[in-house]
């Protein structure tokens, strides 16, 4: 498997900011809090793209929510 496939499969900060419309800022916090996994690849934080879309599906942006991957 080719080092672009694997990439393919990973969405930086910038665009699990942009699918969960939210600041990049707030998708760093929830990293860091350990509600969305994430692996650091460098100084970069990459989340799978699959996790990201069962995140995204319970995910509710509004302030005071709770945000959990299950």
């Amino acid at each position: 498997m080719a080092k672009e496939d694997l990439i393919e499969n990973y969405a930086g900060v910038n665009e699990v900011a942009e699918r969960l419309n939210i600041h990049p800022e707030s998708v760093r916090r929830l990293i860091r809090q350990g509600k969305l996994p994430a692996i650091k690849f460098g100084n970069k934080w990459l989340v799978e793209k699959d996790v990201l879309e069962q995140f995204a599906g319970h995910y509710d942006p509004r302030p005071g929510n709770k945000a959990t991957l299950l």
